[in-house]
């Protein structure tokens, strides 16, 4: 019988982590900060599944995970021009076939809306803030790979903004397609 490793190794102690090709960075490296958000935003969505969600919903969200664990894997990797990353245009074009379905589903968007209605959107919502702070994050990473020479691809950032276009639109198709959502008063109301 084999013995089970630990998961504690100690080897994050002084700070410091490694990245996929073995390089010891800082934990508040800005891949490093990146691609933690993309796994938080990861997590939310493994609880969003555990609500009771549109008939559907429950695979895409599924496949989103998978998708979300690739980029984490593309944000860890130290740069090379001749790797290709696992996220690229045709994982945009995919979420952006995604949007223009689900936007069919849903009433005009009438105003601005809050987050909220029904707990599976309030969920949604709540990823699709952290989806906008990985985009952040991923921005802020690429911009320093780019000072140092390094090659980061864009596509993390595209896909990013187009996951939290997808987090709205499925918010609000929880939120019985929009019927459900939380309206915010314009500034002339009462």
């Amino acid at each position: 019988m084999t013995e089970a490793k630990s998961i504690t190794t100690g080897g994050g102690d002084r700070g410091e982590t490694s990245l996929a090709d073995g390089r010891r960075v800082a934990k508040n490296n800005p891949r490093v900060i990146a691609y933690g958000t993309v796994d938080e935003l990861n997590c939310l969505l493994g609880l969003a599944r555990c609500e009771s969600l549109p008939t559907g919903l429950q695979g895409e969200l599924l496949r989103l995970q998978h998708e979300l664990f690739d980029l984490g894997a593309d944000l860890a990797a130290a740069p090379a021009p001749d790797r290709e990353p696992a996220i690229g245009a045709a994982a945009v074009a995919r979420l952006e076939a995604l949007i223009a379905a689900v936007e069919t589903r849903l009433t005009p968007l009438a105003g601005f809306i809050l987050p909220g209605g029904r707990r599976a959107s309030g969920l949604l919502h709540l990823a699709r803030a952290v989806a906008r702070r990985a985009e952040r994050a991923a921005l802020e990473a690429w911009q320093a790979e780019q000072e140092g020479g390094g090659t980061f691809s864009r596509q993390a950032l595209v896909y990013l903004n187009r996951v939290s276009d997808l987090l709205f639109v499925w918010a609000r198709l929880c939120n019985d397609g929009g019927r459900a959502d939380i309206l915010r008063p314009s500034a002339e109301a009462p």
